[in-house]
């Protein structure tokens, strides 16, 4: 089963783990770290699931949860909420304001896979076209986080782990812009010695093999000043 999960996580390594969780399980995700912002990407994003921390600032987890189900528009998004706190009354309060599971911190990301898969099959939401095909479409490639493979305009493409990563995460958001920090952090566990420079050199390798002319890319473009994108439509 394949959704796309939007990641509410103050803490930035914590919500990076669960963010490459999802993209290994063949899921998209999104990820913020206010409420505000959680709040803002489920009205414009209709996630099929929210994974959601209880210590947000702006808005926090309660604040939020209570906003979804008393939202119009999609008042039915599941939601699993990560908590540190284990008292009883802070996760009844949890469960009464609609949330669908709950984990209380510290946690193994298995267990939250495996929380997730059971609640998105329970409320049958990433369901349809997307079950059988946990491939992750972009610009004319196709990234199979199952498979480990890539395929651009079809063809097979042979990756780096570093740059399967890479490739994945920008695929799954197709557009938006990518710091080098954000790409450094795809690589971890793979290229522990790399720095944040060291991602132009995956860019310039990966460019070599998605792009017809990789001194004028159309695919993997650089927004100067801040980073790298993927494009969303096929050149």
């Amino acid at each position: 089963m394949c959704a796309h999960v939007l990641v509410a996580e103050d803490d930035e390594k914590q919500a990076e783990l669960i963010r490459r969780s999802l993209l290994a399980e063949g899921h998209s995700a999104t990820v913020v770290h206010d409420g505000a912002a959680a709040l803002d990407a489920a009205r414009r994003l209709s996630p099929d699931l929210v994974v959601l921390d209880l210590m947000l600032p702006v808005v926090d987890g309660f604040g939020v949860c209570r906003a979804l189900r008393g939202s119009p528009e999609r008042p039915d998004i599941p939601v699993v909420m990560l908590t540190a706190r284990s008292a009883e009354d802070d996760v009844l309060l949890g469960l009464e304001l609609g949330a669908d599971d709950y984990l209380t911190k510290p946690y193994s990301p298995r267990e939250l896979m495996a929380r997730i898969r059971t609640v998105l099959r329970r409320s049958g939401r990433g369901v349809g076209a997307r079950d059988d095909d946990p491939v992750v479409r972009a610009a004319g490639i196709g990234v199979d986080p199952v498979r480990h493979e890539v395929r651009c305009d079809g063809a097979p493409v042979e990756c780096t782990p570093a740059e399967f990563q890479i490739l994945l995460a920008m695929a799954s958001e197709p557009e938006r812009v990518f710091t080098r920090r954000q790409l450094l952090h795809c690589t971890r566990g793979f290229d522990r010695a790399s720095t944040e420079r060291a991602v132009d050199v995956h860019i310039m390798n990966l460019r070599r093999k998605i792009e017809a002319d990789p001194r004028r890319p159309v695919r993997l473009l650089t927004v100067f000043g801040v980073g790298y994108k993927l494009t969303g439509a096929r050149p």
